[in-house]
């Protein structure tokens, strides 16, 4: 039993790799995502790839599939970054409320928008992770567009 948990560590682990460097949580080699420099359009930054050409997983396989990783995960981690943010400055350095508002409030959309690739990457992982049956359906067959 001990080698069972500690393997489903190991590919937790794998898969959280994976999402964070924005690759493939089926093979792990292929990019989710456009590279950064290929981006030409606000369309080029959030919408993934339509799947690995390596291993053939279709990363996202029904329209409004990634509702859950732009609201709630992105959502969460932008909002707890704002409340710790807001915890640190009110302690170290205690500013007048309008000011602590500013620098608090100002980053949010930019963190927001920064997150949304990585946010749908670990969705994909965390998905394949808990729902391996689910991800090995939406492998595409070979050549099919």
């Amino acid at each position: 039993m001990a080698a069972r948990s500690q393997s489903k560590t190991a590919m937790a682990w794998a898969f959280f790799r994976r999402g964070m460097k924005l690759r493939c949580p089926e093979c792990g080699q292929a990019r989710i995502f456009k590279p950064w420099r290929a981006t030409r359009s606000l369309d080029d930054w959030f919408r993934p790839l339509d799947g690995c050409p390596n291993c053939n997983y279709k990363y996202e396989p029904e329209e409004g599939y990634f509702l859950v990783a732009t609201w709630v995960m992105n959502y969460a981690v932008v909002v707890g970054f704002g409340f710790l943010l807001a915890f640190v400055v009110e302690l170290l350095f205690s500013p007048p409320l309008l000011v602590e508002i500013a620098v608090v409030i100002l980053p949010m959309p930019i963190l927001s928008l920064l997150l949304v690739r990585h946010s749908k990457a670990m969705f994909i992982a965390l998905d394949h992770y808990f729902d391996p049956v689910g991800a090995a359906s939406r492998r595409r067959p070979p050549g099919a567009e």
